[in-house]
């Protein structure tokens, strides 16, 4: 585990008689993308108040590298805040300056640096985020999607240790949406900042989060992995992700993970046959990251969506297709052993070669592979460990050419 950038040590906030932040203890750690979970109230945005800056607790601690923020000078708390950037749910765009102008605000109110350097830091900015055609067009000009774009690039134009972001996807629909986290996941491994997301999307950023923090009622009640959160025997914890979790995938139409658990248990326990099992086909849409760099974002997510509808629509192995990671489907194979598995992934070139591959709607050409891994259920593994052993399988099995 890298090393701790943010800490709350028992820190109270109250607001009168109404008690928001109760005691809290968290870390936050370099490199790492942590989510900030809980329903509407509960005090999630006033957690990121604390760490700007903008509120100071009523009793405990907020540790930046181990100093305590409170005690901090004027001077090294303006050095702090140099090291974050914002990125907030309504985007706090400008609507009489450009894309440019905006991003380029920062820089000029908090740099010494000439207009030239500006210009060229912008354009590598703009590069990045695949948005140079939008530098001299107004926000009202521009999509919402392309405007969360300016909103992260404005964020990151001054190289931040921190990003932090407050609902950062309300408003989108699912492909941007999910483009959106894409964005996030894929260019803090790009500039390697430390991420802190606000956000009620699950299980959506249980893909991009390596920590998820869930807050109720004062407390944190959940402080773990996202794989960890959905195994957690709280109530509480339970009904959230439940509440929050539509049964179905937005994105790829497929059923949740959790659905296809709970399915699966049921079907166990039911099941008269000592020996019963089953056996995961995991699915891997190969260099998304390439094809996010190269084409863009919504593009990444709309071949995700084409493997989906592939998997569902054309092999129809079976009705128990749900979305794992950010570029991996998993199939489960119920009392199905793994010999019979690995039969129907060598059919796979044929299917896909005879698959209609008509690109998705507003897509261009687009090229990428498809890797496959198989495994099999055995007493005392539970299905992350069966679907890491599938993973751990795959190799490429063909190509999708969509034009």
């Amino acid at each position: 585990m890298s090393e701790p950038i943010i800490q709350f040590q028992s820190v109270t906030k109250r607001f009168g008689p109404l008690t928001i932040l109760d005691e809290i203890s968290f870390t936050i750690h370099k490199g790492e993308i942590t989510t900030v979970m809980g329903k509407s109230g509960v005090g999630k945005s006033v957690i990121l108040k604390h760490i700007i800056g903008l509120m100071q607790a009523d009793s405990g601690q907020v540790l930046f590298d181990g100093a305590d923020m409170a005690h901090l000078s004027r001077h090294d708390r303006h050095r702090l805040k140099s090291r974050m950037g914002y990125m907030f749910q309504n985007i706090a765009l400008f609507d009489s300056m450009t894309v440019y102008d905006n991003i380029a605000l920062p820089l000029r109110e908090k740099s010494h640096m000439t207009e030239k350097a500006i210009h060229t830091k912008i354009y590598e900015n703009l590069e990045k985020l695949e948005i140079v055609t939008t530098a001299n067009k107004y926000p009202s000009e521009i999509s919402g999607g392309m405007q969360k774009r300016v909103g992260l690039a404005r964020a990151l134009i001054r190289d931040p240790e921190i990003v932090l972001f407050d609902e950062p996807t309300t408003g989108l629909d699912p492909i941007r949406k999910n483009a959106v986290h894409s964005m996030i996941s894929h260019m803090q491994r790009k500039f390697n900042f430390t991420g802190i997301v606000v956000s009620h999307e699950i299980p959506d950023v249980f893909y991009i989060s390596q920590k998820i923090l869930m807050l109720e009622e004062g407390k944190i009640i959940v402080d773990a992995p996202p794989a960890e959160v959905e195994t957690i025997e709280n109530i509480t914890v339970q009904d959230f992700i439940r509440g929050s979790e539509s049964l179905r995938d937005d994105l790829t139409g497929l059923a949740t993970k959790t659905v296809i658990v709970t399915k699966l248990e049921e079907t166990k326990a039911s099941s008269a046959d000592t020996q019963w099992n089953y056996s995961v086909i995991a699915f891997r849409a190969n260099d998304l990251d390439g094809i996010n760099e190269n084409m863009g974002f919504v593009v990444g997510q709309m071949v995700l969506q084409h493997l989906a509808k592939f998997i569902e629509n054309y092999l129809r192995i079976s009705d128990d297709n749900f979305r794992y990671s950010d570029d991996i489907v998993v199939t489960i194979l119920p009392n199905i052993r793994i010999g019979m598995a690995r039969a129907l992934v060598k059919k796979m070139p044929g299917a896909m070669a005879g698959y209609s591959s008509a690109p998705p709607e507003d897509c261009g050409p687009v090229k990428y592979s498809v890797s496959v891994g198989v495994s099999e259920s055995a007493d005392g593994k539970n299905i992350e460990d069966v679907v890491s052993t599938a993973v751990g399988d795959m190799s490429v099995v063909g190509e999708f050419d969509l034009k």
